[in-house]
């Protein structure tokens, strides 16, 4: 593998680690870069589902909405390569110039004509193929700009950002498009991509440190394959005795809840007859106790027995997830859906917090790679059976089988020993 680039070392008065990650310029420079890199998603596929609309009809918009998945799962794993073969920062770099240039080509040629569909789908394409570099780029660059003990804090805070994004992008959009239409709401989207760009040239990098106790041999520098460096990458975490097991659960998570969680909830709350309220009213009660559960990681730093709590946050989860098949009013729906929030949040951060610090970061960005195909590859498939379940034997039989389904992985988790025993760095 290429030797790693990196940026001059940072002065030891400003040293990653010396100050809460919260507190510690560096990574808030950071920070509020990917934000507006988030929020700039967020704007850009609402554009983007608006143009389709007024260009074709209701089977296209779902084919435009669609088309940038397939080259994001299929382009995923070699972004981790690229990740760890180069310094992170440069790529995300490249990714958002690539989007903001591409997103404002797209808003100057909806302001001059009307959208053709194959131009939407070419860019859901082309866009889908740059997020296969920047998802595991972002996932890569933690190590590079903080110390080990506050990796947990920084997975946090991440959290907190993609909550940001998805709750402050739509209505940024929506005004956009009330003011100007789908070329207005391009150029913010492209807008906010390159208002991270300064931000992110502002970001110092460390050189990499190993993880104190980690012995696992670092890939070998004199490899120039990127297929043997991804080869080695899938053998690294196959053989390593806690991530190996932090990517199965993980995965089960991921089948067992994102379709009950995100198909489920809509077809759940039709069959009750609760209505939009109601539905805004469950997904917003998930959404605030998510955002608890990770707001507690990002300001404490640190939980003891993380790979235990870990486990048993994913376990009630899973059983209240199961739970709300059965609720029989909107409020008891309501409260079960801030409480499986709640306890996501504090499972998503930790296993994020315990992958970033548990990784020789030589590894990351391959590991990262893994570990979002796993959501945005194989979770989307169950988006299907689980509509077409709950179809045919309704909405309480579905939640109770997936929420066994993402048990198995809490009941893994509880019984490997490794993950049990997993702890986050001391300061």
């Amino acid at each position: 593998m290429a030797t790693l680039e990196t940026t001059p070392p940072i002065r030891p008065a400003a040293a990653p680690g010396n100050a809460p990650a919260h507190r510690d310029p560096n990574v808030l420079r950071w920070l509020t870069a990917y934000t507006a890199s988030l929020v700039g998603d967020s704007v850009y596929f609402l554009a983007l589902g608006w143009s389709a609309q007024r260009a074709a009809g209701p089977a296209e918009v779902g084919l435009v909405m669609a088309a940038g998945a397939l080259p994001r799962a299929v382009l995923m794993l070699g972004g981790g390569v690229v990740a760890d073969r180069f310094d992170p920062r440069r790529v995300i770099l490249g990714s958002d110039a690539l989007r903001c240039l591409l997103i404002l080509s797209v808003a100057a040629a909806i302001a001059l004509t009307t959208p053709a569909l194959w131009l939407l789908v070419a860019v859901a394409l082309v866009f889908g193929a740059v997020d296969a570099l920047f998802v595991p780029a972002v996932g890569a660059l933690p190590p590079r700009i903080t110390g080990p003990d506050q990796l947990a804090r920084v997975t946090g805070l991440r959290s907190l950002a993609m909550r940001l994004g998805q709750i402050a992008g739509p209505p940024i959009g929506g005004l956009a498009m009330g003011l100007g239409g789908p070329a207005t709401a391009f150029t913010v989207a492209g807008t906010l991509f390159a208002l991270s760009l300064p931000l992110l040239l502002s970001v110092r990098i460390r050189p990499l440190d190993p993880p104190p106790g980690d012995t696992t041999p670092t890939s070998s520098t004199n490899r120039t394959s990127a297929r043997a460096d991804l080869v080695d990458g899938l053998r690294y975490i196959r053989r390593h005795r806690l991530l190996g097991p932090l990517v199965l659960v993980g995965a089960v998570c991921e089948l067992g809840l994102t379709g009950t969680l995100n198909v489920g909830m809509v077809l759940l709350n039709a069959e009750r007859g609760w209505g939009p309220s109601g539905y805004g009213l469950i997904v917003a009660c998930f959404g605030a106790g998510a955002t608890v559960g990770a707001t507690l990681l990002a300001v404490v730093g640190r939980l003891p027995r993380a790979g235990l709590t870990m486990a048993v946050t994913l376990l009630l989860g899973s059983i209240g997830a199961a739970a709300m098949g059965l609720a029989p009013t909107l409020w008891s729906a309501a409260v079960l859906a801030a409480l499986v929030g709640l306890n996501a949040g504090i499972f998503g951060t930790l296993d994020g917090a315990l992958v970033q610090t548990t990784a020789d970061p030589a590894y990351l960005g391959r590991v990262t790679s893994v570990v979002m195909l796993t959501m945005v590859g194989l979770a989307p498939l169950s988006y299907p059976l689980v509509g077409a379940a709950i179809g045919t034997w309704g909405a309480a039989p579905v939640f109770l089988a997936c929420g066994t389904l993402s048990s198995l992985g809490a009941l893994h988790a509880l019984t490997s020993r490794p993950v049990r025993q997993a702890e986050l760095p001391r300061r």
